[in-house]
C-alpha cells in the first residue's frame, strides 16, 4: 500500500468530507477521552478532518475552496524527514502540487519548529478534478516487515476512509477500544442519516442526543428532533 494505491481508491472530496464528519461523530458518541478522529469546521478559513493515534502517527484532510489537501505522517516510516539531517522531504513527495494548495505546506500544524513541512505522504485534488494526485516518480523504501499494515509511507492509515469504512470502523473499535459496535448503527452514521436517541444508545447506552447536540451540530452533521 502506497500513496498511489490510495489515490485511485479514495472517493470524491464531497464523499470524503461526509466520511470524515461521520468518523468524528462516531468518536463523539463512543469515547469521552482524547479523540482519535476530529472534524474542525473552523480550520482557519477552511475545514479539516484530523486523526492522531497518540503515538506520533497522524493524518489531516483540509477542505478548501480550491480543493482538498491530505497530509500523512508516519513517525516510523523511513520516509520521515526526521531521518534526514536537514529534515528534507522524501524526493518527489510534493512534486506537482498546485500553487493554490501551497499554503498547506507552511501550515504551522504541519511543520516543525523551524517551519519545515513534515509528512510521509501527500495527496491533493483540486475542485473540478476527476481524480486524486500525488507526487510523481516517488521511489518507496522497502516495507518494514511482514506485518507492516500502513505501507512504506503511512498511507495505509487512510484506508478507514475508503468504501468499506463501516467494516473498518467496527474493526477499529474492536481492536482499539475493545468494544463491539452494531454495524447497522455505524452504517446509519456513515450514511449521514439524522441522529436519534435510539441510534446513539445503540452505540453508547450512557448517552443521549441532548448530551451531544452542541458537538454534533458544530461538526455539521444532520440532527433530528427527539
Amino acid at each position: 500500500m502506497t500513496v498511489y494505491d490510495i489515490a485511485v481508491r479514495l472517493p470524491t472530496s464531497d464523499v470524503l468530507q461526509k466520511r470524515c464528519r461521520a468518523l468524528a461523530v462516531l468518536e463523539c458518541i463512543i469515547d469521552g477521552g482524547a479523540p482519535y478522529y476530529i472534524y474542525d469546521p473552523a480550520w482557519g478559513k477552511d475545514e479539516a478532518a484530523l486523526m492522531s493515534n497518540g503515538s506520533g502517527d497522524e493524518w489531516a484532510v483540509v477542505f478548501t475552496a480550491d480543493g482538498t489537501f491530505i497530509r500523512v505522517f508516519d513517525h516510523e516510516s523511513a520516509m520521515s524527514p526526521y531521518g534526514d539531517p536537514d529534515h528534507e522531504l522524501w524526493p518527489g513527495l510534493i512534486d506537482g502540487i498546485p500553487a493554490t494548495l501551497g499554503p498547506q505546506l507552511t501550515e504551522p500544524a504541519f511543520c516543525d519548529e523551524e517551519g519545515q513541512f513534515i509528512a510521509t505522504a501527500v495527496l491533493w485534488r483540486l475542485a473540478g478534478d476527476d481524480h486524486w494526485h500525488a507526487g510523481k516518480g516517488i521511489t518507496f523504501p522497502p516495507l518494514r516487515g511482514l506485518y507492516d499494515r500502513t505501507g512504506p509511507d503511512g498511507s495505509g492509515m487512510l484506508e478507514i476512509l475508503l468504501d468499506d469504512i463501516v467494516d473498518r470502523f467496527v474493526e477499529f473499535t474492536r481492536a482499539y477500544y475493545e468494544i463491539e459496535l452494531a454495524r447497522t448503527a455505524v452504517e446509519h452514521v456513515v450514511d449521514q442519516k439524522p441522529l436519534t436517541d435510539a441510534v446513539i444508545k445503540t452505540l453508547n447506552p450512557n448517552l443521549t442526543l441532548a448530551d451531544l447536540l452542541d458537538n454534533i451540530a458544530t461538526i455539521g452533521y444532520p440532527i433530528t428532533a427527539t
